[in-house]
């Protein structure tokens, strides 16, 4: 990794298929920045055992997302690509964090709030400390920048708190992470209720377009996109889905939304949903294809995620040695 450069580290829990809007609103701006940055992607495989999911569920999404990412445009060449279980250090650092983590830090977090009260009957201690683990990932690596949406900045906020009460007792031994705020991205809402944004754990299949959908799925999901009453396509306050519609096309075609109406200008809802729909559809076609090829080389798939568990290891073993001396643990 390039000294010069920051380091950005990014990961994904393997809990559902990578959708449209993972992919307009985070994986692009992703693979722009390989070029920019010391980049670290993770599969956040650890981290998805907060829920209840099949062991058979779990192996078969991490894999496709793991070459999803590849799919979408992530270069192994260029980034560290990995598993976050292959890396032994990410448990390691989370439990040492886990006792400079206060426990009314961790009552205070929304999002453990929000799952607790949704999942009343699997109210585990990962899900209690998943702080604590997600800092270890940050800080292991001792990355400049996160790129977080709106749901994630409490943690980010609360993993540069941990690693201020470490620096202050030991010395600067972490790196304080910023948020890394996208110059471009589409915020992608659901087809079925474009209030909410596009989501893994959408009740509705017809609000969400994985990346993997055939083709017929896809245009069928956009012609059965939530609209209004009125039928001019144009942008504008209470047009919720249209404006969703919108967003969307211009993502996947270049165009901006002058030249949406004009194009538009005259036609129904039926036509721009269906012109949509084909849209994203041959957008992601490339992407379908360049998946395939890669989950057909068993042997090749493997040969790069081990690599890329080789690279993050070497480097988190760093950050680590530099841990264990602070705090009094005898290195082996």
């Amino acid at each position: 990794m390039e000294k010069e450069k920051k380091t950005i580290l990014s990961a994904i829990k393997p809990t559902g298929t990578l959708n449209l809007g993972g992919y307009l609103g985070a994986m692009k701006n992703w693979v722009a920045l390989q070029d920019e940055y010391n980049c670290l992607y993770c599969i956040a495989d650890l981290h998805a055992l907060t829920i209840k999911i099949e062991p058979a569920t779990l192996r078969k999404n991490s894999l496709e997302l793991f070459a999803l990412y590849m799919a979408c445009g992530i270069d192994p060449k260029k980034t560290v690509l990995f598993f976050q279980s292959h890396v032994h250090q990410h448990a390691e650092l989370g439990w040492i964090l886990d006792c400079y983590t206060m426990f009314g830090e961790l009552s205070r977090m929304t999002q453990f709030k929000d799952k607790a009260a949704k999942n009343a009957d699997n109210v585990n201690a990962g899900l209690f400390t998943y702080p604590s683990l997600m800092a270890a990932d940050i800080l292991l690596y001792q990355a400049d920048l996160v790129p977080v949406g709106e749901d994630q900045r409490q943690h980010l906020e609360i993993c540069r708190d941990i690693a201020n009460r470490f620096n202050g007792r030991y010395g600067e031994v972490f790196t304080l992470p910023d948020a890394y705020t996208p110059k471009v991205g589409a915020r992608v809402k659901s087809l079925s209720n474009p209030m909410n944004k596009m989501s893994k754990s959408e009740s509705d299949a017809n609000g969400t377009v994985d990346l993997l959908d055939p083709r017929d799925a896809i245009i069928r999901k956009f012609k059965k996109a939530v609209t209004d009453s009125d039928s001019r396509v144009r942008y504008a306050e209470g047009k919720d889905g249209i404006n969703n519609l919108m967003s969307i096309y211009s993502a996947v075609t270049g165009k901006t939304f002058s030249e949406i109406e004009k194009d538009f200008d005259g036609k129904g809802y039926g036509d721009f949903k269906l012109a949509v729909g084909e849209s994203v559809a041959d957008c992601l076609a490339p992407i379908q294809e360049k998946y395939r090829l890669i989950r057909e080389d068993k042997a090749e798939l493997e040969r790069i995620y081990r690599e890329g568990a080789e690279k993050a290891s070497y480097l988190a073993n760093k950050t680590m040695r530099k841990v264990y001396k602070k705090i009094g643990l005898i290195e082996k």
